[in-house]
């Protein structure tokens, strides 16, 4: 008999979360508003304030952006690694599709965006289209409720795990001026220790949190985004197949509550306060901006549809249960939201202001158009 699988536990995981997507969207519009008006200075020189001390002495933006954002990427590795042991992603083929579609969902927007760009002054910049935010994805898919079946909503959790992965990387090898291996050599070793406890059994949260929080210290240290530490930390959280609680989900529900409520919502006022100028309306029709708007928005849709549609065919991944076509090609479409690591890339993509503006306002237009398109898609597709 096929093995049943048990989806009440991401069930009760997304149930928050629809009310956590329209306090997510709310802190954005208010966000763009104050970027807008007379206040914008005031707001930027208070995400630039620094907190802190010694070595660990950093603004509130990167506060924000790599420790509180790798609580998220925490939490959403500790659903992943759930769902690899006993739950929709727990066979191989079920597993492999979320990476080969995100493979085609950097491929794609990549190509895309060196044929518009390869001869131009931001060819340099391939990468912006490749990443998708997954706190605004997850947001928008929580949103839509019974809309859509359980298991595509895990199928795109594990897709953007893999695409931001994927993210790093690129930014690791391309985008990164320098890398300190031994910070690396070091957040090796606390994995691996992290890793032996599991191995032999050790139960209680605080031993591995506390390494966990040496692990993010020594990544972020080491030039790479210090959020990977989250996902790294997660898949060493203990779990198991019965019905007794295990370790990892008794964090994850630690963990639910002040995610969707607090720190999603703080993540997006902190990092959608862009300016509007005219100049950033020709920018949508430049190179630049046409590069990044496909990308993003037919990129992702094309490159995550296709690479799905290949890999069932070939016989290397099946579809989640209760999902169709249509409901892989509107999750394509939520794919195209780049947003924050968009950004990212686009900061350390140029040094031109010119080039950074138009490339912001890019995704974040982009990012608006896959965002509201999925939604309306899957709305309307009918849950098989």
């Amino acid at each position: 008999m096929p093995k049943l699988i048990n989806l009440e536990p991401f069930k009760r995981f997304f149930r928050s979360e629809q009310i956590g997507g329209f306090l997510l969207l709310i802190c954005v519009a208010i966000s763009l508003i104050i970027a807008n008006s007379s206040a914008k200075d005031t707001f930027i020189n208070l995400l630039n304030t620094q907190l802190g001390f010694g070595a660990i002495n950093y603004s509130i933006l990167a506060w924000i952006n790599d420790a509180l954002m790798a609580v998220f990427f925490l939490l959403v590795g500790l659903e992943i690694k759930r769902e690899l042991v006993e739950g929709e992603l727990s066979s191989l083929k079920s597993a492999a599709l979320p990476v080969i579609a995100a493979l085609g969902g950097m491929l794609v927007p990549a190509c895309l965006y060196t044929l518009f760009n390869h001869n131009g002054t931001a060819a340099a910049g391939w990468g912006i289209p490749m990443a998708t935010d997954i706190a605004f994805a997850l947001a928008i898919i929580a949103m839509l409720g019974k809309n859509v079946p359980a298991s595509l909503k895990i199928f795109l959790a594990a897709l953007a795990i893999v695409d931001d992965l994927g993210a790093i990387l690129v930014i690791a090898v391309f985008y990164t001026n320098q890398i300190h291996f031994q910070y690396l050599a070091m957040a090796g070793g606390i994995l691996v220790l992290l890793t032996l406890m599991n191995y032999f059994g050790v139960k209680k949260l605080v031993f591995y949190l506390i390494p966990g929080l040496f692990l993010w210290y020594f990544i972020h240290h080491s030039g790479i985004h210090a959020t990977i530490a989250g996902v790294l930390l997660a898949f060493t959280i203990p779990t198991n197949e019965t019905a007794v609680e295990s370790p990892l989900e008794k964090l994850e529900h630690v963990l639910t509550t002040p995610v969707n409520y607090i720190i999603m919502p703080v993540f997006a006022l902190a990092n959608t306060n862009i300016t509007f100028q005219k100049s950033m309306l020709a920018g949508l029709v430049s190179p630049l901006g046409l590069g990044i708007v496909l990308g993003l928005f037919a990129g992702k849709t094309i490159g995550v549809s296709l690479f799905s549609w290949l890999a069932v065919k070939l016989k290397w991944a099946n579809l989640p249960s209760g999902a169709g076509w249509k409901h892989i090609l509107g999750l394509g479409m939520l794919a195209g939201i780049g947003f924050t690591m968009s950004i990212f890339i686009a900061l350390l993509s140029f040094s031109e202001a010119t080039h950074v503006a138009e490339a912001k306002f890019a995704i974040l237009t982009a990012s608006v158009l896959s965002g509201i398109a999925g939604f309306v898609f899957l709305k309307a597709v009918k849950t098989q």
